[in-house]
C-alpha cells in the first residue's frame, strides 16, 4: 500500500512538472498491479495516463479502451458496483472513439440502478466552512441521514472518526480539502491507515485534475464534488459511495 501510494505522489509529480512520459509509465504500472488486485482505482490511473498522451501531443484511446474494458469487467463480476462500473466504462468508450459501444453500455448502467439503502449510515461533515456545513446538513437531512456529526479541524475529526472505527461504526466521510490545520489529503491518508475501507468523498473547489485531488483520490476516496454543488450532485456521490461499500 506505502509502495503504491509513494508510486502514485512520484507519477503525479512527474505529470505536474510535465515529465510525461515517466508519469505515463507510472500511471500504467499502477494499472496494472490495481488490474491484478480487483480494484476500482486500475482504471482511474488509466485515466491518468491517457492524460500523459494527451499532454504529449498523442493518440490517448488505447489507454481510454483498456479503462472501458477493464470497469466492463467488473461491471460484470460485481453486481453491487455494476451501475457505476458500467457508466465510468461508457465514458471511457466514448473518450476512446468507440460511440456504438458507449451508447449500448449507457443502456446497459440503467438496468442495474442501485437498491435503496434503508439503513443510513453515521455522516462526518469535514469542514471549516459554517455555510457549506450547514447546506451539507440540509441536504443530508433531505437525503433521510439523521446522524450527521460536524468538525471544523483536521486533528478533531481524525479523534472522533477514530472513535466511530473503535465503536465498530461504519462512518462515511465529507472531507473539504483545506482544513485550518492540515490539508484534506493528509486527513485522508491518516483515515484510511486506520480503516482502509473507509468511504471518502471529497468536497472541493478545485478541478479533479489537481494535484492534491489526484493524490488523494489515490489514497482510496470513493466519490469527488465540486463546490458549488447542488443537492443532487450530493445524492449521486452517496450512491456511487454506497455502490462501492464493502458489504
Amino acid at each position: 500500500m506505502d509502495k503504491d501510494l509513494e508510486k502514485f505522489d512520484l507519477a503525479c509529480t512527474y505529470l505536474k512538472n510535465d515529465q510525461n512520459i515517466s508519469a505515463h509509465n507510472l500511471f500504467m504500472s499502477l494499472a496494472e498491479d490495481s488490474m491484478k488486485k480487483e480494484s476500482f482505482k486500475a482504471g482511474v490511473y488509466l485515466i491518468l495516463a491517457s492524460e500523459c498522451k494527451e499532454k504529449q501531443g498523442k493518440d490517448s484511446r488505447e489507454e481510454f479502451g483498456m479503462a472501458a474494458k477493464y470497469y466492463l469487467k467488473v461491471a460484470k463480476k460485481d453486481p453491487a458496483s455494476s451501475s457505476y462500473a458500467y457508466q465510468c466504462a461508457a465514458r471511457c468508450f466514448l473518450k476512446s472513439g468507440q460511440v456504438d459501444l458507449a451508447m449500448k453500455v449507457s443502456e446497459e448502467a440503467k438496468k442495474h440502478v442501485s437498491v435503496t439503502i434503508e439503513e443510513k449510515r453515521p455522516i462526518v461533515v469535514i469542514d471549516d466552512s459554517p455555510a457549506i456545513t450547514l447546506r451539507l446538513k440540509s441536504y443530508l437531512e433531505q437525503l433521510g441521514y439523521d446522524d450527521i456529526k460536524i468538525e471544523n479541524d483536521g486533528n478533531s475529526a481524525i479523534k472522533l472518526v477514530t472513535k466511530l472505527i473503535n465503536d465498530s461504526q461504519n462512518p462515511l466521510i465529507l472531507l473539504d480539502m483545506q482544513m485550518p490545520d492540515m490539508t484534506g489529503d493528509a486527513v485522508a491518508k491518516k483515515l484510511l491507515e486506520k480503516k482502509p475501507d473507509l468511504s471518502i468523498i471529497l468536497i472541493t473547489a478545485d478541478e479533479k485534475s489537481n494535484p492534491r485531488v489526484r493524490k488523494t483520490i489515490g489514497f482510496g476516496s470513493t466519490a469527488f464534488i465540486q463546490k458549488p454543488f447542488t443537492i443532487n450532485e450530493l445524492k449521486n456521490a452517496l450512491d456511487i459511495t454506497e455502490q462501492n461499500r464493502i458489504r
